[in-house]
């Protein structure tokens, strides 16, 4: 498996451009193993990209290898197109109701890819500007039984599609990280609310700048990283949001964000993943990669996969008694290298369950 693995990120950086030659490790690949691989990190897509990219006698794989891999890419075009029509409805009927919004991740972060229809999609998450008492209210008085969060509310689903009703972008479990993060998204949204571009030829959306997306995508890999895992995925956007643009004139704004919201060492971690595994260069880098940390964290993203469904050291089962042990077992784990956030979890789950009773 770690020989295969290893032929997985020669190939990944293949795919993704970084690397321009052909690995040379592709004539011990096991494709069966590498689109395992591809799946459990939900990176089948830009595999296939890759692929398409090879003379046919660097490919060896079976017949029916390659023929999943083709019903698979063509399943995640058509689900391009569907969200991306979803998100430009759904945006549009708040803008109707008198909100302003902005998408968020997903089919924002697909237009920064070289083919933005083999990035594999998930749901709609949308910022819908008011706060979280009128936007709970709001949603309530259309759909009265849907379930809220501190940070978002579910909403009811457009044309098979799952929606998240954001009120915050993200959240830190630090208290006091948390609340320099907010005053940050309150500083910064009407540039974010106002930052429209086209979706391919569907329509026009708004999304977050890329000085934003830098803060808020890490703060979101790392919320899920203490909550519940995080995949290649997630860390792919990233690389793609850290390209997109010239970082020259935003990074020193960045890192002086990054050390007010205590993200400086999980930063050098992700940095690490984006030159070891993705092939980015030194210049692209928002912080001094931190190989210790980021060891530990690419562990992580490897053992769990795509928001840790696949992590096999889930021991407590999926009951809610289960999971609550689950978090405290994963806070165990996170504690040496991320205290701050670790510590705060179980005060911040606390408190949520209150927060959750109230806003019931």
């Amino acid at each position: 498996m770690k020989k295969q693995l290893q032929i997985f990120f020669d190939f990944l950086r293949f795919c993704i451009g970084s690397a321009d030659e052909i690995p040379s490790s592709l004539k011990e690949a096991d494709w069966k193993e590498l689109y395992a691989i591809g799946k459990k990190q939900c990176l089948v897509g830009i595999l296939f990209d890759g692929i398409k990219k090879l003379p046919a006698e660097h490919v060896w794989m079976k017949k029916e290898i390659l023929l999943q891999w083709m019903a698979e890419n063509q399943m995640l075009e058509k689900a391009n197109v569907r969200l991306n029509d979803a998100a430009i409805q759904v945006s549009e009927w708040f803008r109707k109701k008198g909100f302003r919004t902005c998408i968020l991740k997903g089919q924002g972060n697909a237009l920064m890819y070289p083919n933005p229809y083999s990035r594999t999609p998930g749901d709609i998450d949308i910022w819908v500007e008011g706060g979280d008492k009128r936007v709970i209210s709001f949603v309530r008085s259309i759909s009265p039984h849907e379930k809220a969060c501190y940070h978002h509310i579910e909403f009811p689903s457009y044309k098979g599609v799952e929606v998240e009703v954001h009120y915050r972008p993200s959240f830190q479990l630090c208290f006091w990280h948390n609340r320099r993060l907010q005053k940050y998204y309150g500083m910064v949204k009407d540039e974010q609310f106002s930052h429209r571009v086209m979706l391919g030829e569907q329509g026009e959306i708004v999304i977050p700048t890329v000085e934003f997306n830098i803060i808020f995508q890490l703060t979101h890999i790392y919320a899920h990283l203490m909550n519940e895992g995080i995949g290649l995925r997630q860390l792919l956007d990233y690389y793609y949001v850290l390209i997109s643009d010239d970082l020259s004139l935003i990074r020193d704004r960045v890192q002086k964000e990054l050390k007010e919201l205590g993200l400086w060492k999980f930063a050098g971690a992700i940095m690490y993943i984006m030159q070891e595994v993705f092939g980015m260069p030194a210049s692209r880098l928002i912080v001094p990669p931190n190989e210790k940390y980021g060891r530990f964290v690419l562990n992580e993203v490897l053992e769990a996969g795509n928001f840790g469904r696949h992590d096999a050291r889930n021991r407590f089962g999926r009951s809610q008694l289960g999971h609550n042990l689950q978090r405290v077992y994963r806070d165990m784990r996170l504690v040496r290298y991320f205290p701050a956030e670790a510590m705060s979890e179980p005060i911040f789950r606390t408190w949520h369950f209150f927060w959750r009773l109230r806003h019931k």
